[in-house]
């Protein structure tokens, strides 16, 4: 039986973080697209139609918030799950109460994550 091979678009300005992703992801059978910012990542997301986006927060020339904020009002991507990674601890509070007016993210993980507790929430989300 063949299934498509899920997309997963990993935004993050560390090229560290996303060579990790990226390996973890493709190691466990998904297809990866990058992006370096929010900019990219959102102009990433319409070209590539994701099936996930794993979204830092802290970069520069957009923000995470920002970004997906962008994804949740663009009526291709708002249905695209987002699981945000960032390194900030204390942000989840405050990323709570920025995103109210949308979907809550799928998941939010403080860096560093255990790749085998993250892959299990992807597979969770992608599984249909």
């Amino acid at each position: 039986m063949t299934h498509k091979t899920k997309k997963i678009l990993i935004v993050d300005d560390e090229q560290d973080v996303l060579t990790y992703f990226e390996a973890v992801f493709q190691d466990n059978g998904y297809d990866t697209v990058s992006a370096e910012d929010g900019i990219e990542g959102f102009e990433r997301a319409k070209s590539e139609k994701p099936d996930l986006i794993v979204l830092d927060i802290t970069m520069p020339k957009q923000s995470g918030l920002k970004t997906y904020r962008q994804y949740k009002r663009h009526p291709a991507l708002k249905n695209i799950p987002v699981i945000i990674v960032t390194a900030v601890n204390d942000s989840f509070k405050v990323l709570l109460d920025e995103l109210e007016e949308f979907e809550l993210p799928k998941g939010i993980f403080n860096k560093p994550i255990d790749p085998q507790v993250l892959l299990k929430v992807v597979s969770e989300i992608l599984s249909d």
